[in-house]
This record gives structure tokens, sequence and C-alpha cells, in this order.
């Protein structure tokens, strides 16, 4: 058996498979179906400040190759993970990182604080494709000044690890990650949804109610490894990929082009335990192939 052990700045994954945020809830939803041990680490759904009711139904549609979600962050709040869900994941077998979204610089900073104080969360995981409410919706993600700032207020903060999780819904994605490398992200994660809309042609009326959504799936494979090669040949922290993962073979072609992990989303509501067979067929991909640590496929891939 090879060696899958993988790092992000100063923790150690068991391997480099986590889930997604927004895919796998807090995790607790999937004990009947695997065992949370096996994982790298889980990513929990994005919290927020407040509590938020997000968008109104249908909020979710499924595509020929993927699928749409507006859900809108639907979430208690940070007080109430605080006091109902963190006792209940703290002692995963695993490491839990935290999705922290907010509206404004100061929902982000005061999430941040909040969760630093949690000593069995080793990490958050940054969401900046938030629309920030006090720049007309434009999201913090979108920007590099905008990124940048965000990224620096949180790390004044936080003392954990800090990743950052990049949208793909801009001009240049490599110089985004290289200015909130700059403000101090121990890591990255790519990619986000990309913006897109279904219609249905029997009512003449948009599938979502927000008109558009975020698109996710085995579509944006293609897209997601071609940001994530460019981010991981631009920055010289770790880059975490996911987009369209759904096996061993589309995480392992993550690997080569670079990320140091990966995240699974999507694949998760077809096959609850699909994140422990990717583990498994990482595995197996080394052992056929010789190799002795995940870390020797790492962007590894010939040019």
């Amino acid at each position: 058996m090879a060696d899958l052990t993988t790092k992000l700045g100063t923790i150690q994954l068991k391997n480099p498979v986590m889930t997604a945020s927004g895919t796998f809830g807090f995790g607790t939803e999937y004990l009947d179906f695997m065992d949370l041990g096996r994982m790298g680490g889980i990513v929990v759904k994005g919290t927020t400040i407040r509590e938020r009711q997000g968008n109104p139904y249908p909020r979710m549609a499924e595509t020929s190759s993927g699928m749409l979600n507006a859900v809108g962050l639907q979430n208690k709040g940070v007080d109430y993970f605080v006091k109902h869900i963190y006792p209940e994941i703290k002692d995963f077998d695993t490491n839990v990182f935290v999705n922290v979204s907010g509206s404004t610089l100061e929902d982000y900073v005061e999430t941040a604080e909040i969760i630093n104080e949690l000593d069995k969360i080793p990490g958050i995981e940054l969401n900046i494709s938030c629309p920030n409410v006090k720049e007309g919706g434009m999201a913090f993600g979108v920007s590099c000044p905008m990124a940048s700032q965000v990224v620096k207020e949180v790390r004044k903060v936080y003392k954990k690890e800090l990743m950052v999780k990049l949208s793909p819904n801009v001009t240049d994605i490599a110089e985004i990650a290289r200015a909130v490398e700059t403000e101090g992200a121990d890591s990255v994660s790519l990619i986000n949804t990309l913006l897109g809309m279904a219609v249905d042609a029997k009512t003449r009326k948009p599938l979502l109610s927000t008109v558009t959504g975020g698109l996710s799936g085995p579509a944006i494979k293609p897209i997601a490894l071609c940001m994530v090669w460019q981010v991981a040949n631009a920055v010289k922290i770790p880059v975490v990929g996911l987009g369209g993962i759904m096996n061993a073979t589309d995480a392992i072609e993550f690997l080569l082009v670079g990320a140091s992990a990966i995240q699974v989303g999507t694949a998760n509501f077809i096959d609850p335990a699909v994140s422990v067979k990717i583990v498994e067929g990482i595995d197996k991909y080394l052992d056929d192939n010789g190799f002795k640590s995940v870390s020797e496929i790492v962007g590894a891939l010939e040019i």
C-alpha cells in the first residue's frame, strides 16, 4: 500500500480526498453510508454570521451533465453551529474544515474569529464567491483588491489553516490566487461553481427561482482541470482541486495537474460512499504504476 498522506500547510491529511462544502452537509448525514475516518478531510456546509433562509424554491435543477443550484447558503448561523453542530462533529476521525461565507467584510471577519476558538476545527475554507452587498452585489473573489482585502482582514483574526475557495467566474484566476497568497492564504481550493441557467421551454420560464445558479458536475471538469493547472503553476501554496470529480480517475487527473488534494462534490448526491471508493482507486493506481507515495504524482503531468 502506497503512502497516501498529504499536507495542507501544517495540517496532515491521511489521504488527498476531501468532500466539498454544500454537498456533504455536516458529515453526520453520511455516517450510515461510510466511515468518515477514511477521509482526508471534510468541508462542512457554508456558515454565515447570522441565520439565512436561502433562496425560494425551486433552487436546484438537473442538467444533462451536471446540476444547477441556487440554495443561497441556507444555514442557521455560526452561533447555532458552535452550540449544536460542533459538539456532534468535533470528534470525527478526520480533518473538519468550516466553509465561511458572508455578505460584508465584517461578516467574514466575525465568523472566522468565532470559529478560531474551536479547538477541533483545524481550518476554514473562505468562500469568496459570495456577493459583496456594499459593492452592488459583485462577488468578493472577482477582483484582486476585494479578494486581497477579505483575506488580509480574516488572516488578522484567524490563526489556523486558511484555505481560500476561488471563483472561476473571473478573467484570470491565477492572478486572484497570487493575490490571496500574498495576503496570507495557506492554500487555495478551486473551482467553485460556474454561473449557468436552465429554461423550461414548455412554460417559457427559468427552472430556478433566481434565474441563474451555480453549475457543478462532470460538465465543468475540463475547465476546473485547466484552472487548477494554471493556479498550481502560479503559486507556491498547496492547491485543492475540485469540479466534476466523479471517480478515482478524475481525482488522479487533478493530482497530475498540480493539486495536492481534491474535493468531491456533486458525486456525493449520486453515491454517498463515492469518496471512499476514490481513496481506494487512488491507492490502486499508485500500486499498479509503482508509485510509493501520492506525492510522486502531484504535478507529474508530462508536457
